[in-house]
């Protein structure tokens, strides 16, 4: 390091089971390097194709560096500059007004996951207690993982699993409808520690991914049909007898009603359900019954269909009956969030009386009349949000106050009456832990912010202090918020200080390594592994759908170039993503007219958007792919894929059903419909 630069200690932000540890390079007061940090034991040196340009991004031409007040039609974009203070003022004048005559509950914070961070983010609920002394409704943030993380529960009373470290002790590995080299390819380290000793790994996916296509093994399932498959693989189990009994006997409850579930899904009838070779589905049963430890891998996208939340709790049965949670390198995990204990005090004391809650993907049905102000900070609804016509309805309303927190002009700022510039990971202090490592990790800022750009925090800070507000615990400063969040006293976080976490950049929990979860029971009423009663398949929309007019089912997955809609607006990462494509399968093409490179439209009664024709077999006939994270004003046909997504409800936990839609696709030529406004 030269004389005159620093390299000062952070973590990656977003919406990535990895977090990545990086160090920034300062010289004269600017960043000029970034890279993963070398020591971070799950980092291990390497940023993902996304993050290799955030230095870049932070810098990019159409950053919002001023706060801006709307002067054209709402979603035309036309703002002109204005000061803080105005800006303050103008908040301050329609919020009291809204309070005095509709009350708080008339105020929606609609909080995002575009940063992670428990002081400036979603996992601590960044603005709560603002919000919660003015009364406001909550806000219930389901968007990713709820539906899982429900049926997660159920069974095992939290959502933590495996320390994804130990898939290198796994001798098997099932990736369970999760894109490893593009959703958080550090794990693949591990993998191939793993492989390289002699491991097995498979593929549950319907899409040939880029990490199907490295696996041993990919079994392209029906979407929607996992519980089904798990049904069929631990009814294989029992066939061979290798349940282990001991374990079911002494650390599980409810093991008859599943066992019974277990032997109604014969091989041959979940083949008939997933769409799999029966062959297949009994291979694969025999290698689970056989190998030990088998480590699953399990991430949101499995869930993300009606009987998400049963797919969860079903697929998570397997260790209990396989006896896999007695080995390090067995087991499931899906987040490891569920081992953070951290103390999040949004005071919630301060509210003044009861409040409903608003559900994230049901924007588009409750912004109705009843709310006045909706308040977008780390979040893209326009980009992001199911039924994505009604939801641009819905932000047209001339009577809804909407401000927007923002670091680029998205979709949603378009329809904002304010923007108030927010700063960037490498320009605040945040505190992160990560849902796919045991690590907790601390972001200092590396450089002043640009213009007038100002944290979540500082900007919640100067709003309670222009609108009188006077409750202490508003005006907490960073260090204080992240030293109340280490004061939980839960013994995984014994030894970890504030100071110690500046210093290093991060600290593993205070947990053994390796890891085995539940070696002392599990949080349950019982203490126990609970299979429950009730179904353990639950068939998604598309599966069980009679046929009709849009018979393909469509599935959105994550692009490899953005990170839902972070770095939609990246001209370099916009080149390489190609655009939006459709991702068909040769015989669907083929009876559709359909060629390679042909733009289409994709369409069912919520909406349409359009997309470049791919033919391939990397999806199956009836399945059709295209991935997410697009902006509706850079796509052509002024849409993206989430125009036909519908806001339904998954089984658990409200959770969002960006997997579960069916369409159908016809050339642009042919189409007499009109593109939407």
């Amino acid at each position: 390091m030269s004389s005159g630069e620093l390299r000062v200690l952070g973590a990656c932000p977003l919406d990535c089971p990895d977090t990545c540890s990086w160090v920034v390079t300062v010289q004269d007061g600017s960043a000029v390097k970034m890279r993963g940090n070398p020591d971070h034991p799950y980092t291990r040196g390497a940023l993902c194709v996304k993050v290799n340009r955030y230095l870049e991004h932070t810098r990019a031409a159409d950053r919002i560096l001023h706060p801006m007040r709307r002067v054209g039609p709402k979603g035309s974009g036309r703002f002109e500059r204005i000061s803080w203070d105005e800006a303050l003022e103008e908040i301050s004048v329609r919020l009291r007004g809204i309070v005095d005559e509709h009350g708080g509950e008339a105020i929606w914070p609609y909080l995002g996951t575009g940063t992670l961070g428990y002081v400036q983010g979603s996992e601590g609920i960044a603005g709560r207690r603002f919000w919660n002394v003015l009364g406001a409704s909550r806000h219930f943030l389901n968007i990713c993982s709820s539906a899982g993380n429900s049926g997660l529960r159920q069974v095992y009373g939290t959502p933590g699993g495996m320390d994804p470290e130990t898939f290198a002790l796994s001798r098997l590995i099932l990736l369970w409808g999760t894109n490893t080299l593009t959703t958080g390819h550090h794990l693949w380290k591990f993998i191939q520690d793993a492989r390289a000793a002699g491991a097995h790994v498979v593929a549950i996916d319907p899409i040939r991914t880029r990490t199907a296509e490295q696996a041993d093994e990919h079994l392209p399932i029906r979407p929607g049909t996992d519980a089904a498959l798990a049904l069929g693989l631990m009814n294989v189990v029992l066939s061979e007898g290798a349940e282990d009994r001991d374990y079911l006997e002494n650390h599980t409850s409810g093991w008859e009603n599943l066992r019974e579930e277990i032997l109604r899904h014969p091989p041959a009838r979940v083949a008939e359900i997933t769409g799999l070779p029966e062959a297949d589905i009994r291979a694969l049963g025999t290698r689970l019954a056989r190998t030990r430890p088998t480590g699953i891998r399990a991430t949101m996208g499995v869930q993300r269909h009606a009987g998400g939340g049963t797919a969860m709790r079903t697929i998570s049965s397997i260790p209990g009956v396989t006896g896999d949670w007695r080995h390090p390198g067995g087991g499931i995990v899906y987040s490891t969030s569920g081992h953070v204990h951290l103390n999040i005090d949004t005071r919630d004391d301060l509210l003044p009386g009861p409040v409903r809650t608003l559900t994230m993907t049901r924007l588009a049905d409750e912004l109705d009349e009843s709310v006045k102000c909706l308040w977008v900070y780390a979040a893209n609804p326009m980009g992001s949000t199911s039924g994505q016509n009604r939801v641009r309805e819905r932000l047209l309303r001339e009577d809804l106050f909407t401000v927007v927190m923002e670091q680029f002009p998205t979709d949603t700022v378009d329809y904002a009456d304010i923007v108030l510039p927010a700063t960037m990971q490498i320009e605040h202090a945040d505190l992160h832990a990560g849902y796919g490592h045991m690590y907790l990790m601390w972001n200092e800022p590396a450089v002043e912010p640009p213009g007038e750009c100002l944290s979540t925090t500082e900007t919640f800070r100067r709003l309670a202090r222009h609108m009188g507000l006077t409750e202490p615990s508003l005006y907490d400063s960073d260090l204080e918020l992240a030293e109340q969040l280490l004061t939980s006293g839960h013994p995984s976080l014994e030894g970890i200080t504030l100071d110690r976490l500046r210093k290093e950049g991060w600290v593993r929990l205070s947990i053994p390594q390796p890891f085995v979860p539940f070696t002392d029971g599990f949080p349950t009423p019982s203490g126990r592994m609970e299979f429950g009663s009730g179904p353990a398949y639950v068939p998604s929309h598309t599966a069980s759908a009679a046929p009709g007019p849009y018979p393909l089912a469509l599935i959105t997955p994550a692009s490899h170039t953005f990170l839902n809609t972070t770095f939609g607006n990246n001209p370099e990462l916009l080149k390489r993503s190609k655009g939006p494509r459709v991702l068909v399968n040769p015989e669907d093409a083929s009876r559709r007219g359909l060629s390679e490179g042909q733009r289409a439209r994709v369409f069912n009664d919520e909406g349409e958007f359009e997309a470049v024709v791919e033919i391939s077999e990397k999806v199956r006939p009836g399945v059709v792919a295209s991935t997410k994270g697009h902006w509706r004003k850079l796509s052509p046909g002024g849409a993206t894929a989430n125009a036909v997504v519908a806001a339904r409800d998954a089984d658990m936990g409200r959770g969002a059903v960006y997997h579960d839609n069916l369409v159908e696709i016809a050339p642009c030529s042919t189409t007499e419909r009109p593109a939407n406004p």
